[in-house]
């Protein structure tokens, strides 16, 4: 049942990139490799700090993280950069509302099907965090469109 959900999760979000214009795949490309490289690396802390667990060992806890960030927070990024890239104040809400469901109806499900159990990270830090990682992947896609300005009316 577990494979089938990690499966289904990242096939699901892969399948949804061929509705995406080619142009914009491209373009936020570098901003959903940094996406996602940021959970990647808290994936990193979540053994030893024991920020959560999965019960069926390391192998299980590297499938399920490597499905969840390769596939929806991937895709994910490259959608909503396609819709609200240069609205930041939409760019924000749309973050905050993914990130309260990643945090709270949909991290309970996932728990619920036995995907994973959080330890020491609760939904309220998974929330504020990835809230974090959206304004810090917005400033380096200002930045990637215009080095010279750099972040100078990033809000605009």
């Amino acid at each position: 049942m577990v494979s089938f959900i990690r499966i289904g999760m990242f096939a699901i979000s892969w399948l949804s990139i061929v509705f995406l214009p080619k142009n914009s795949f491209k373009r936020y490309l570098p901003v959903a490799n940094l996406a996602i490289s940021l959970p990647l690396i808290l994936s990193m802390f979540a053994v030893p700090y024991k920020l959560w667990r999965v019960e069926k060992g390391f192998n299980d806890k590297i499938f399920n993280d490597l499905s969840i960030i390769l596939g929806p927070f991937f895709t994910g990024t490259l959608w909503i950069f396609h819709f609200t890239f240069g609205k930041f104040r939409l760019y924000l809400l749309a973050n905050i509302i993914m990130d309260f469901l990643l945090a709270y109806p949909i991290c309970y499900i996932l728990q619920k099907l036995k995907l994973f159990k959080l330890d020491n990270f609760r939904p309220i830090h998974i929330s504020s965090t990835y809230v974090l990682y959206s304004i810090i992947i917005y400033s380096y896609q200002l930045f990637l469109e215009n080095p010279k300005n750099k972040l100078k009316s990033w809000i605009y």
